[in-house]
């Protein structure tokens, strides 16, 4: 068998887009399979956890009160027989009633454990014995006047340091059950550390694993048949290309090889030379099409694929609720807690992947590029806005009349929204938000330059490229909301439109976004099936928040867009 077909049989029997299916799938396996492990092992910990703090330690507290009761009415006894007076007997009528209560709760807790349910068989038998042969026996006679004789006196102290013999061994019973818990718990702690952390490192072993397997059985042939290709195409006509790697490669490497031969023998005729360039030409022009559609499949594949993510997250973050709703009454503070950080680790993940999927389409998926009046997008983008300026006392100060360009209605008002909504989010403590609007012509383009200005918290000189990068943030989440893509969208949007966006590193008194507008480019129509709807695709779900949780007040988003709690941090 030669390398060709070893190779053919074992990575040419998927297309790329198959290999990058398998990879995806048996990453999710391995996150189950985690998932189940780690569920497992919480699960036996929180059982041998909750049997030692919720059994065990309360017997042993109520152990101490059972004996602390026997010996109060021992001492009612003996302080009664040697003063008959009756107030000595409070202790041990009350004695009784304690030891009856510590014994039931004792029994109710100790249900599972018959060897210290017999310690306090035991306990108790002696202490009946004590009570009916010497205790009451002593206050019958006390009371009639009688003398308590040495022999009855005896047998009484016989028995109760038979009772106190029995104290030490139901303690010590009692503290080796403790002790056996607590070794139990912390092996299972330790297991359960252990397996965790062996899933990490298989996890990321296998992560490693699987990258170098996408590299050499689908990157490294394609660099190969790129690299071969070359080597043809700056006049090596004799070297061979040969098909390796995933079915659809492996076909147009044959493809190319076919051409390179069919170049090859046409050469040494110049009479049918003509003949095969048109040929060749409508080869290249056929190959080409193949991989604009196989490029439009793999497109497809990443938009299915990331809205396909956000399915697990909703269900991991309704169950999680449901959990909470239907068993809060039996967790304890820190399950509850535990349930609140994986819906809210669920919320921000689905966000992070409404935000990529609006960033990726800016200029690739549109709704048209038409002529329309600046103003009726900022009319539109100050609508979505109207919450959050009234909340704010927001002043706006703008042209009379802004111009007319052609461009994509949906994404013009998608960058005023953005503009203006940071210039809110960021505003100064003090003092109320204050946003100035201006637009002159662009000699140097022949478009249109246009100024942002507000008085907010300013962006410090050297983030000035930082902040237009996609998810980089200048503050924590904890001080202001947000994934980091809004002015990366803003920039992207200026730059479908012909236009270039910086920030103004020498005005002081806030933020300054400079920006120009001219004709926009169209890129080629690539978009899959299911993103001909534009922007607006994911309306839905925006506009209800991520798993379906309302819009804060004040967020009125855009169909398509990125809430404002989804935009880039300025400093």
């Amino acid at each position: 068998m030669t390398t060709s077909s070893r190779n053919r049989s074992l990575a040419g029997r998927l297309t790329v887009q198959g290999w990058f299916m398998l990879v995806l799938a048996l990453m999710v396996i391995l996150v189950i399979a985690g998932a189940v492990i780690g569920a497992q092992l919480l699960t036996k910990t929180n059982n041998v956890a909750d049997r030692l703090v919720d059994r065990l330690h309360p017997a042993a507290a109520e152990t101490y009160r059972l004996q602390s009761a026997l010996l109060s009415q021992e001492t009612g006894i003996r302080g009664y027989a040697i003063g008959a007076d009756a107030q000595f007997l409070a202790p041990y009528f009350d004695g009784k009633q304690d030891e009856a209560r510590a014994a039931g709760r004792i029994r109710e807790l100790l249900a599972d454990r018959p060897q210290l349910l017999a310690d306090l068989d035991a306990v108790e038998r002696a202490a009946d014995e004590w009570r009916t042969g010497y205790a009451e026996p002593l206050v019958a006679r006390v009371s009639i006047g009688s003398a308590v004789d040495a022999a009855s006196s005896t047998r009484g102290k016989t028995t109760f340091d038979h009772i106190r013999a029995l104290f030490a061994t139901q303690n010590a019973d009692l503290t080796a059950a403790v002790d056996r818990d607590s070794a139990e718990l912390a092996r299972t702690r330790n297991v359960r550390d252990t397996a965790l952390g062996a899933m990490v490192a298989a996890f990321l072993l296998a992560a490693v694993a699987l990258t170098i397997l996408v590299r050499k059985l689908v990157a490294r042939p394609l660099d190969d048949l790129e690299a071969a290709s070359l080597r043809v195409a700056n006049g090596d006509f004799d070297h061979h290309i040969t098909a390796r790697g995933p079915a659809d490669l492996a076909t147009v490497a044959e493809a190319v090889e076919g051409m390179r031969r069919r170049v090859v023998a046409e050469l040494a005729s110049s009479r049918v030379q003509e003949a095969a360039l048109a040929e060749q030409t409508t080869e290249l022009d056929a190959q080409t099409v193949e991989l604009r559609r196989s490029n439009a499949e793999l497109e497809q594949f990443a938009y299915v694929a990331s809205h396909d993510l956000q399915e697990p997250l909703r269900k991991v973050a309704a169950f999680c609720q449901l959990l909470e709703k239907r068993y809060g009454d039996q967790l304890d503070e820190r399950a509850i807690q535990y349930i609140a950080y994986a819906v809210d680790g669920a919320k921000r993940m689905q966000v992070l992947i409404n935000d990529l999927l609006t960033f990726s389409r800016v200029g690739r998926v549109i709704d048209g590029n038409i002529p329309i009046g600046l103003d009726q997008t900022l009319d539109k983008a100050m609508t979505n806005l109207a919450a959050a300026a009234e909340d704010t006392d927001l002043r706006l100060e703008r042209p009379d009349e802004l111009p007319e360009i052609t461009g994509d209605p949906t994404l013009l008002t998608m960058l005023w929204q953005n503009l203006i909504g940071n210039a809110i989010k960021f505003r100064a403590p003090d003092r109320s938000p204050v946003v100035r609007l201006d637009c002159a012509p662009d000699g140097d383009t022949g478009g249109w330059r246009f100024s942002v200005s507000d008085n907010g918290i300013g962006i410090p000189p050297e983030f000035a490229e930082k902040v237009f990068v996609i998810f980089q943030r200048l503050h924590s989440r904890e001080e202001y909301t947000g994934t980091g893509i809004g002015l990366a969208l803003c920039k992207k949007i200026v730059e479908h439109h012909g236009g270039k966006i910086w920030l103004d590193t020498e005005y002081t008194e806030g933020t300054r976004f400079w920006f120009t507008l001219n004709s926009p480019v169209v890129p080629e129509k690539t978009s899959a099936p299911d993103e001909t709807s534009s922007l607006g695709e994911s309306s839905s779900s925006d506009e209800t928040g991520p798993l379906g949780e309302s819009a804060p007040s004040g967020e009125t988003i855009l169909p398509g867009e990125i809430s404002p709690s989804s935009q880039p941090v300025s400093p």
